[in-house]
């Protein structure tokens, strides 16, 4: 497509392209990691992300807190799923990586003792 200025038409490759910001696609990658859990650990701290941008392709890497027991395999999967098709979705970029790294688990047990709930 070819627009024209005032001095003529300028070509799509003359133009520029908009360069998204590796903090917000972290933001993005954080917020797509919360929609993905099913729970978020009250003790817990929020996903928290860090993005590699290069071109249009992102490397992310996901830290987090997850309740145990639980499927700490299928809910690492679901917030790899989301998390690559937000990206994809909001920013247009590729994303072939996320790495998932559990921080801690938060026994559902001893959380419940500590409100005196487990006798």
């Amino acid at each position: 497509m070819t627009r024209v200025t005032s001095s003529g038409p300028v070509e799509a490759a003359e133009r520029g392209a908009t360069r998204i910001a590796d903090r917000v696609v972290a933001k993005i990658a954080a917020q797509a990691a919360r929609e993905a859990l099913e729970a978020v650990p009250a003790e817990g701290s929020r996903p928290h992300a860090s993005v590699t941008v290069h071109h249009d392709i992102a490397r992310v890497r996901i830290s987090l807190d997850l309740d145990y027991p639980s499927d700490i395999g299928g809910q690492c999967a679901s917030v790899r799923r989301q998390v690559s098709q937000r990206v994809n979705a909001l920013a247009g970029m590729e994303v072939p990586e996320v790495a998932v790294q559990v921080e801690r688990l938060h026994s559902v047990h001893s959380r419940g003792a500590a409100k005196g709930r487990i006798r």
